[in-house]
């Protein structure tokens, strides 16, 4: 299976519904729960991601008894990171990560399913998962295989709805002014206030939840955004809470002024390719990045050939000294920068051919998407480690680029061992990783038999 038939377009639908039942009648609960009890039930593009099995009749039913007071609350209190926090790779030291995106943390003795919520910015993903074999909880839940994929506008409508639900059912006396309704109003003021959403978005890239980090370093690092660019300063935020950096160490603007003269090479913007291919608003990444590079490779003749390093050079508006010339690194990520002068400065991070290669055709594409979806007017242009729809859409448009997968294909397809991958990847100048991430995008191999692109998770 190719490219084009890895996944249908997003259907695009989420629902939170809470059912009106009556909780027992020993009155130890806080008149907030009993007021909002009822059976959970929520379904993303038609899949219920709540399914569940009494342990011990065997009944299946649609979700979970719960309060919905408790989760309403950690809605409202996660929304910034729930809505603009990128998914941490597997592996790393995400225990604060899932606090504000799986269900299991709300806590209050209920048995929460397993469903994970985050976003990369432009779309928001779903991820429902089993109980353990060994799970203590009266019911199991059952999952749903991969992910769901929605606009990050309609989970901000779906939360909204379910919350204004809960808060309706909170009318009698003793329920009219609790924490829910404070929460939800300072984040509905939060929202309305551009520069007040501006400041808890990008604590939220940050992986921090509201008023974490004081307000002063918070305000020095937006400060940066007036020599790089608003998204571009969000994207290096994102990128340092997958690292785990706070603010005080991520790339600043001088930082990146610095590595661009002490280690960049020189480019001009106005030799940088560019495409004229529409980006749908509502494409995933990956779909956008593949169907530009096919554009691209399809526009210069290159069919399934390998782009030698001064043509790839080239679309960059640079030279393959920035590709060859490894003893010139910057630190933590790599960029173009545009210069007042006119030019542009490009700075690469690996000290392998091939990694130089991938980052330079990352910033090709990067650029290539801006000029398509006409947002070319920030200074700074970064790749980097973040899981956000950008960086996403990069990594697979230079995959696709520099290791087109109908060649890939046809170069494994009797024989796809470890070795032919290697002879695949030295003809295409790649890394045996590009090639093996091809593959199982591709369908033709199952992710589970390459671990390396399994920690990566399905959302590259």
């Amino acid at each position: 299976m190719g490219h084009e038939g890895m996944a249908d377009e997003m259907r695009d639908e989420l629902t939170i519904s809470l059912s009106i039942e009556t909780l027992g009648a020993d009155g130890f609960e806080p008149p907030e729960e009993r007021a909002t009890f009822g059976l959970l039930s929520m379904t993303a593009n038609d899949r219920l991601l709540t399914g569940a099995q009494e342990v011990d009749g065997g009944e299946l039913r649609r979700g979970p008894h719960i309060a919905g007071y408790p989760l309403a609350e950690w809605l409202v209190w996660n929304w910034w990171r729930i809505r603009w926090e990128c998914r941490r790779p597997t592996g790393a030291a995400a225990s604060d990560w899932e606090f504000a995106h799986r269900m299991t943390t709300v806590g209050e003795g209920y048995a929460w399913p397993g469903i994970s919520i985050f976003s990369d910015g432009r779309h928001a993903f779903l991820v429902s998962e089993p109980s353990g074999e060994r799970s203590a909880l009266p019911i199991r839940y059952i999952g749903a295989a991969g992910h769901e994929t929605v606009s990050a506008s309609g989970l901000e409508a779906s939360i909204d709805g379910f919350v204004a639900g809960v808060l309706a059912r909170l009318d009698a006396p003793a329920t009219r002014e609790t924490n829910l309704h404070r929460l939800w109003e300072d984040l509905q003021a939060e929202r309305e206030n551009p520069e007040h959403a501006r400041f808890r978005r990008f604590e939220a890239r940050l992986g921090c939840d509201p008023d974490d980090i004081p307000e002063d370093t918070i305000r020095a690092r937006l400060d940066d955004a007036a020599a790089l660019g608003e998204e571009a300063l969000g994207e290096i935020a994102a990128a340092a809470a997958v690292v785990g950096e706070g603010p005080d160490r991520m790339m600043s603007a001088a930082d990146i002024a610095e590595t661009a003269a002490s280690s960049g090479f020189d480019a001009d913007p106005g030799d940088a390719v560019t495409l004229s291919a529409a980006v749908a608003p509502d494409a995933e990444a990956w779909r956008a990045g593949v169907r530009m590079a096919q554009e691209l490779r399809e526009r210069e003749g290159l069919n399934g050939h390998p782009i030698p390093n001064a043509r790839l050079a080239a679309f960059a508006g640079t030279t393959a000294d920035a590709i060859s010339r490894h003893d010139r690194r910057s630190e933590k990520l790599s960029f173009v920068l545009n210069r007042e002068d006119g030019g542009a400065s490009v700075a690469l991070r690996s000290k392998w051919e091939t990694g130089r290669r991938f980052d330079l055709a990352r910033l090709v594409g990067d650029r290539a998407f801006g000029a398509a979806t006409g947002s070319m007017a920030e200074p700074l242009w970064p790749a980097t480690g973040a899981y956000s729809y950008r960086q996403k859409m990069q990594r697979a448009f230079a995959a696709e680029l520099l290791c087109p997968f109908a060649a890939v294909d046809e170069m494994t397809r009797s024989d796809d061992s470890g070795e032919r991958q290697r002879d695949v990847a030295e003809r295409f100048n790649v890394s045996e990783l590009t090639v093996r991430t091809q593959l199982v995008n591709g369908g033709r191999i199952d992710r589970d038999s390459a671990p390396d692109v399994a920690a990566r998770g399905p959302w590259n």
